[in-house]
């Protein structure tokens, strides 16, 4: 299992399965978004800060009500309780924790491909503060102009408090995939 210092096994997984995709002609790097919340949001903002996988494999990513600091994820909310998962970085557990931090390995020099950061302030799971952190690094990176960010004042993990909150939550993330990689691709 993709556990503690395992952890990256699931995200070389996700990549070697773009690469897949990629390789077969299926669909090129430009034409290929990933969109996850939550553990997937952990995924996703993965997928953006790896070295392996960012721009050379996504033209756009979706990261909802993401875990995306792995330094403090246990001081908040429930993160506790996630330990047994992910382990505790107050110990040497930060040593392989640090590796799979998306906030933590983000840096200027890197392209990184349109990413679309949504949360809930009243997201009671993972705490809105890592989608914000994660976003403010970003435009302190000067990557704001492929940097959007959206944060629902209602709702709850789901990011949404309602039927119509949820149909525009999808909309807003459909609409970004829609519009980032067709602009992309047009003239193909």
């Amino acid at each position: 299992a993709a556990l503690k210092e395992k952890r990256s096994k699931a995200y070389e997984d996700f990549e070697a399965v773009a690469r897949d995709l990629i390789s077969r002609g299926v669909t090129s790097p430009a034409k290929l978004g990933c969109q996850g919340g939550s553990n997937g949001g952990l995924l996703t903002g993965n997928m953006l800060a790896r070295p392996t996988a960012g721009s050379t494999l996504f033209g756009a990513i979706v990261c909802q009500v993401p875990l995306l600091d792995m330094r403090r994820f246990h001081k908040l909310l429930a993160g506790a309780s996630w330990m047994g998962e992910y382990g505790d970085p107050d110990t040497d557990d930060w040593s392989f924790l640090q590796r799979y931090s998306p906030y933590h390995n983000l840096d200027e020099a890197t392209a990184y491909p349109p990413i679309l950061v949504t949360t809930s302030t009243r997201d009671d799971r993972v705490h809105p503060g890592h989608a914000r952190k994660l976003v403010s690094k970003l435009l302190d990176l000067g990557k704001g102009p492929s940097t959007f960010y959206y944060e629902n004042i209602e709702g709850g993990h789901g990011g949404a408090a309602n039927n119509k909150q949820r149909a525009f939550m999808s909309t807003l993330a459909y609409s970004f995939l829609e519009q980032t990689l067709a602009s992309k691709n047009r003239g193909e």
